[in-house]
């Protein structure tokens, strides 16, 4: 059913916006609407996570840049060769990349 545009004028008229506003708040916190999403997080930024790195450190350790690190983190590229060597390190032994980061200044 399709409310005509006077219709709508005076429903419209009669609502307290800021009220409305305030309870949908208060219902959003209360957890009764809304959907909760927990986006998944790539193998590289887990790795990066790990290893307790910002972008720019973990990619400068990498030998990349950090647009590249960002686009493997976001699965648009994948790395290749020696960086998935080096990321498979980094995901079973952090605490490499933190002492080479303290090491090289990157830290």
């Amino acid at each position: 059913m399709s409310l005509s545009e006077e219709e709508l004028l005076a429903r419209n008229a009669q609502r307290n916006i800021g009220e409305e506003l305030l309870q949908a708040i208060i219902d959003i916190k209360a957890s009764r609407y809304g959907a909760v999403y927990q986006a998944p997080v790539s193998p590289v930024a887990a790795a990066r996570h790990g290893a307790s790195l910002n972008q720019a450190q973990f990619a400068a350790l990498l030998g990349v840049s950090k647009r590249t690190l960002q686009e493997w983190e976001q699965g648009r590229r994948q790395p290749s060769g020696a960086a998935r060597t080096l990321l498979k390190i980094a995901e079973r032994h952090p605490e490499v990349l933190r002492e080479l980061a303290k090491t090289v200044g990157a830290g």
